[in-house]
């Protein structure tokens, strides 16, 4: 289990700079694969092996370009560090299941979509939906109800912000609504409900302590993005589930209703 997890770990932070790359770039209308070279933003240094080392590298350069000495973005070993013990959360409650597979697939996308989301304040409905349509795929090796349950996630996820866009009359974007389709599809109808309560709940509280602090106005239409609260809520979800579900199932008339569909059945 041990070896499981450094695995997990190195694993979880070469992805952490792949989406950063992925994001970055597909902001900025560049081809994030193929073979476009990874280089400085400010000299045109083309980095070397030793210069693309996810956390190493940054912490050895002292978060600085090698070749020109301008600084390098520190979101690069955060998201790097976060995508590492993300990776390392999901095997350590999963283990080597379904479950772990369509979870880290699952996070790929929130961390994905989050970084666009934060940066740009786009959703790309590519970056959106390919995470779910996979396990969707993946939700085949439960069976047919399993799959039913994710389309049933994708549709719950995409329906309930197109009912606060309706009621709003355009005052959300759309892009929210294509990310909890693709999302949901990962998670299943009863976690989508849950995470969809958590994240809001998580983006709630920011919201108030941003105006407590100054950093955010009341009436001047400020956009806060949603989607990094969102994807919060999502993994809580998808890692401590089956434990809320157990805990809702023992205080209600009816545990049924917190019952688990594949693959978050399996308990380890």
């Amino acid at each position: 289990m041990i070896q499981a997890i450094i695995t997990a770990g190195i694993i979880g932070a070469c992805l952490g700079s792949f989406l950063n790359v992925a994001a970055h770039r597909s902001i900025q209308g560049r081809s994030w694969y193929g073979r476009e070279r990874s280089a400085c933003e400010s000299c045109g240094h083309v980095l070397g092996a030793l210069e693309l080392i996810p956390i190493l590298s940054w912490l050895i350069q002292r978060g600085k370009c090698r070749h020109c000495g301008a600084k390098i973005s520190v979101r690069y070993i955060v998201v790097e560090i976060l995508c590492a013990v993300l990776a390392i959360t999901i095997v350590h409650r999963w283990g080597l299941t379904w479950a772990a597979l369509i979870v880290g697939i699952g996070t790929c996308g929130l961390v994905l979509n989050s970084l666009t989301d934060y940066e740009s304040g786009d959703v790309f409905d590519a970056f959106a939906i390919a995470p779910g349509i996979l396990c969707l795929i993946l939700r085949l090796a439960g069976g047919i109800w399993a799959f039913a349950d994710g389309l049933m996630g994708a549709f719950a996820g995409w329906g309930i912000f197109a009912v606060i866009i309706f009621l709003s009359r355009g005052g959300m974007g759309w892009g929210d609504a294509v990310f909890m389709a693709g999302i949901g599809a990962v998670m299943g109808l009863k976690f989508t409900l849950f995470a969809f309560y958590a994240g809001i709940m998580t983006g709630g509280f920011w919201v108030i302590i941003l105006l407590l602090i100054g950093r955010l106005h009341w009436g001047r239409g400020e956009a806060v993005p949603l989607v990094p609260f969102l994807a919060i809520g999502c993994f809580v979800t998808m890692i401590y589930g089956p434990e809320i579900f157990a805990y809702l199932s023992r205080r209600m008339l009816s545990p049924e209703m917190f019952a688990l569909s594949w693959p978050f059945s399996v308990t380890n």
